[in-house]
């Protein structure tokens, strides 16, 4: 650099300085920024990049090859333009408040392909940090998985025909022991009472024996009664869910004389036909086995609602068991929860420690049931 003397302008006096380090500084972000490039745009993801204002500042080659859109249209919020409408609301809000905490995000929603066909894309997003470890923004790769979605509804609809189908032969096996079987046991028992007061006084052995037989057939059909109504709650269906809960916790507790507090609160009088079937059989499941094996003698049920959900909770005070076991099991039991539990978006935990008893947690979405059925994964 030249710089001339104010006092003397015929002089002139020059300053070097040594810029190697910065040189090799420079040409090291070049090299590795090009390293990054070059690696990002041969990657089988797409992967965006996104300043500290939220602002997206790039995108790699496979981005813009799945939108069939260029750079320019995508950088900063440009490329919110290919999201799904009902889809766009939320994924802003999950990337601004995870970008806001400064924390990885995961999420899933539809993007628009070249071809103008909308494919479901899992996107996760992570922080990243200058050389100084100041924050830099966010950097983010998605993974298309339409094909897996589509595999796991098509389980889910194969799932839903057959508890539909076995929900049907449960209702016909129901009808068919309350009005022929019972009916035909009650005729029989109402016969053996009469045939008991004709016999003579000289007949009391065959007399207390024809009694014995028709309280024994009493019994039977009571207990005919009762596996009709597990099959088939008319107060479910009549009731709703609080009133069949309840009534199943009270019936189970007579059979097996055993404890059951039942309380609920919060339920909506429109709970859905598939959420309170569903809750109705993953009540009886879970209680079932727990007066079987839990060892207790005492439960607690819960059925809680709120406006965005309802919660059913099932507690024994028994034995407990290795609940990660049980959850990574292939008991019928528990799978056929799991199975009705998410074919209504719901969710199903267990804790359970040793000696200290079991609870089985299920949270379903309020306004999952009859949207479930059929749903376009691609609309």
């Amino acid at each position: 650099m030249l710089l001339r003397d104010e006092r003397d302008p015929q002089r002139v006096f020059g300053v070097a300085v040594d810029i190697t380090d910065r040189k090799k500084t420079d040409d090291a972000i070049r090299e590795s920024e090009e390293r990054f490039r070059l690696v990002a745009n041969t990657a089988p993801v797409l992967i965006w990049m996104s300043g500290i204002d939220k602002l997206c500042t790039y995108f790699n080659k496979p981005w813009l090859e799945f939108t069939g859109e260029s750079l320019e249209s995508q950088l900063g919020n440009g490329w919110a333009n290919g999201v799904h409408p009902e889809d766009l609301q939320r994924c802003l809000r999950v990337y601004t408040e995870a970008f806001d905490r400064r924390e990885r995000f995961t999420m899933e929603y539809r993007l628009r392909r070249h071809d103008g066909k909308y494919r479901w894309i899992v996107d996760t997003g992570v922080p990243r940090s200058s050389p100084d470890r100041s924050f830099a923004g966010y950097i983010g790769s998605c993974m298309d998985v339409t094909e897996r979605k589509l595999a796991a509804e098509t389980l889910a609809n194969v799932s839903r025909r057959l508890i539909e189908a076995q929900e049907q032969e449960r209702s016909r096996i129901a009808r068919e022991l309350h009005d022929d079987i019972n009916q035909r046991l009650a005729l029989l028992s109402i016969d053996l009472g009469e045939i008991g007061h004709q016999l003579l006084d000289s007949a009391p052995e065959a007399r207390s024996r024809i009694q014995r037989i028709a309280k024994c057939m009493v019994e039977i059909n009571r207990d005919v009664y009762a596996i009709s109504h597990r099959l088939h709650s008319s107060q479910l269906e009549y009731l709703g869910i609080a009133a069949a809960a309840a009534s199943f916790c009270s019936e189970l507790s007579e059979q097996k004389k055993v404890e059951i507090d039942f309380a609920h609160s919060g339920l909506s009088q429109t709970v859905s036909k598939e959420i309170s079937l569903c809750l109705f059989r993953v009540l009886q499941e879970a209680l079932n086995n727990a007066v079987k094996y839990s060892g207790g003698r005492r439960f607690a049920v819960q059925l809680t609602g709120t406006a965005d959900e309802i919660h059913l909770t099932v507690r024994d005070f028994g034995k407990g068991f290795d609940a990660e076991v049980a959850m990574n099991g292939r008991g019928l039991g528990l799978i056929s929860m799991r199975e009705r539990v998410s074919l209504v978006k719901g969710t199903i935990s267990i804790s359970s420690k040793l000696m200290d008893g079991t609870e089985i947690s299920v949270r379903v979405p309020a306004d999952a049931g009859e949207s479930a059925n059929q749903v376009d994964l691609l609309a």
